[in-house]
């Protein structure tokens, strides 16, 4: 890490439940716009706003965002709940990093971790407490949310053994033939054992091509380590859709609308 997780302005999240981190702290180049992607309106409210409805919904009352590109905006949409505390990602070094910028929160829980993008509002209360359940039933170090997808293409595969075990998560470019046809996708949802989280964490080496901190890596970490780890396709189709330009935000708001949001 060439940055440290600094003492939050807020104050620290509780040590028992479900803690919440939500990604928001890219620009979204792609949108043309000095606003953070994650406050871009679709039916009438900011993306990270249906995310945190969510998480609320789902029973999670314990929420960090994580903040970087114009952050004041953000800190200013959410000043007003006190349940929601901020860590700043100054720079972006890849989803592994931020979620290193919470460390003072994840220091002060022992629960369930949930991590999810804030550019997808279009996630279910209802999936996040089946993934939470799974987790806690089975008691895993780390479940990811998957999704079955009829056209899986450019998505990371969610790879089993002939047990059906889990064993990795393979990026489109790099799957084989076979591979391809796997149908099981990662979603960017996860939901760690704290503990485990934070030590796989300090794991994270910058060895790819973007000399970045990918939180993908942790659960290929923990499962090297010999931790329980298996995804769970909870996930629904619509859940698969999050804005990265202007007209996937177009697409969101026309499937959102067809949802009654």
């Amino acid at each position: 890490m060439s940055e440290t997780a600094e003492k939050p302005d807020s104050s620290p999240v509780s040590e028992t439940g479900t803690l919440a981190i939500v990604l928001a702290a890219g620009q979204g180049t792609r949108m043309n716009s000095e606003i953070p992607k994650v406050l871009f309106p679709v039916c009438g409210q900011p993306l990270a706003r249906h995310v945190v409805n969510a998480l609320q919904s789902a029973g999670i009352s314990k929420i960090v965002l994580v903040v970087g590109f114009r952050e004041d905006l953000v800190r200013e949409e959410f000043a007003g709940d006190p349940n929601i505390a901020f860590a700043t990602q100054h720079q972006r070094l890849g989803t592994g990093h931020a979620v290193q910028m919470c460390q003072q929160h994840l220091t002060e829980h022992n629960g369930q971790v949930l991590v999810v993008t804030g550019d997808s509002p279009l996630i279910q209360s209802e999936s996040i407490k089946a993934l939470l359940e799974f987790q806690r039933e089975q008691q895993l170090a780390c479940v990811l949310g998957s999704l079955i997808s009829e056209d899986p293409t450019g998505l990371g595969r969610i790879v089993r053994n002939a047990e059906g075990e889990f064993t990795g998560i393979v990026e489109h470019k790099d799957a084989s033939e076979d591979q391809r046809l796997i149908q099981e996708v990662n979603m960017s949802t996860y939901v760690f054992d704290s503990h485990h989280l934070q030590w796989s964490l300090k794991q994270l080496k910058t060895n790819n091509t973007q000399n970045e901190y990918y939180l993908t890596d942790c659960p290929a970490i923990l499962l090297a380590q010999g931790e329980a780890v298996d995804a769970k396709a909870v996930l629904q189709p619509c859940e698969a859709l999050s804005v990265n330009t202007q007209q996937q935000l177009r697409l969101v708001e026309d499937e959102m609308r067809k949802l009654g949001y």
